[in-house]
């Protein structure tokens, strides 16, 4: 079943019709990158209406509905809308803009609903990925590794922060990926403890845990890993810091399953680390999903009440960090299944000292 026809089987409930406009789910459910387009759901049919910049590309790529070259958008919806007999629309509301929204009411005729059920319909499809969407999601992990593994080769007393990160999105790009998942974090020495802070001239000092947190993406969809490792010996303390947050995140992995809620998830890495007397310094959530975007639905927080689901991928990344010392992230991401999870990440995560 392709991904129109699992929201075609549902839509009927509560629309004749569901307009996709953003850039992630018209990917979602064309399988085509651009920046434009128009995506008309009707129970039984579908079209994606494009401008000339996409649409041979469109036509060649586009196999799950018919694609319209675009002329007068509103119009061809409007006429669309009665060839069908559409009379109540849905728009996906988490990506809808006010002016959007007002553009839409003036000018199609039918009663347009911009409630949040259709982003929540279409939320719970991506949320379950297909087999198709797993193997993607691990090419761009094994993408992210072998960058991973060329940059230790690269981190040395003197490199900086920035010169890391600038060298390690191009070491994706060379494996293969179409993009970064995200502005890639690349931090040393002090800066560890800030979890998402941003790679600067700073130089790699001789004892510096250095933090870097990255993915890829491929053919839409994003990996996302961290790893700290140290250059040169590390102290006591580093060494105690990193196994405490091994240890939690282990055990979270042994634990991570379909059918406990996210804040029940996130307690296992939580108490560890509340444990060992460093719970204030655990701020962060344990994970998030991980798909067509970097952070998708669910959530592993102390306030995600969720179920998590079959099939859904998951990051598990907890960490602990000393303001003015350094900090400890270690991330992997798992697919959830009935009696456990498989992990995506096949990286050494036991503290490498180069």
């Amino acid at each position: 079943m392709t991904n129109i026809e699992k929201l075609q089987s549902k839509i009927s409930n509560f629309c004749d019709c569901a307009i996709i406009t953003s850039d992630v789910n018209r990917r979602y459910f064309t399988d085509m990158k651009s920046s434009a387009g128009t995506v008309l759901i009707f129970p039984n049919n579908a079209y994606l209406i494009i401008d000339f910049r996409y649409i041979e590309k469109a036509r060649k790529k586009v196999k799950a509905c018919e694609v319209i070259e675009q002329q007068r958008l509103f119009h061809q919806i409007n006429s669309l809308l009665k060839k069908h007999g559409a009379k109540t629309i849905a728009i996906e509301s988490d990506y809808l803009t006010v002016s959007g929204l007002i553009d839409f009411k003036a000018n199609l005729k039918g009663k347009i609903k911009a409630d949040k059920e259709l982003s929540r319909l279409i939320t719970s499809l991506r949320t379950v990925k297909s087999n198709d969407e797993i193997v993607k999601i691990e090419k761009a992990q094994r993408i992210a590794e072998s960058a991973f593994d060329d940059i230790l080769k690269f981190i040395k007393v003197g490199r900086t922060e920035r010169e890391i990160a600038l060298r390690l999105d191009s070491l994706m790009l060379e494996h293969g990926a179409e993009a970064m998942s995200f502005d890639t974090i690349v931090l040393s020495g002090k800066n560890t403890s800030m979890p998402h802070g941003e790679p600067s001239d700073k130089r790699v000092e001789f004892g510096d845990f250095v933090l870097m947190d990255f993915g890829a993406v491929y053919d839409g969809y994003h990996s996302d890993m961290t790893r700290t490792v140290c250059v040169g010996e590390p102290t006591d303390k580093q060494r105690n810091i990193y196994d405490i947050v091994l240890t939690a995140q282990r055990e979270s992995i042994k634990r991570a399953k379909a059918g406990i809620s996210g804040s029940q998830l996130d307690s296992v890495a939580r108490d560890i680390i509340t444990n060992e007397g460093y719970g204030d310094c655990f701020g962060h959530s344990l994970g998030h999903g991980v798909g067509l975007e970097i952070h998708e639905y669910p959530n592993a927080s102390p306030n995600s009440d969720c179920e998590l689901l079959k099939n859904s991928v998951l990051t598990i990344e907890p960490g602990i960090y000393i303001e003015g010392e350094f900090g400890v992230r270690i991330e992997d991401f798992v697919v959830l299944k009935e009696d456990g999870c498989i992990n995506l990440t096949k990286a050494p995560k036991e503290l490498i000292i180069l």
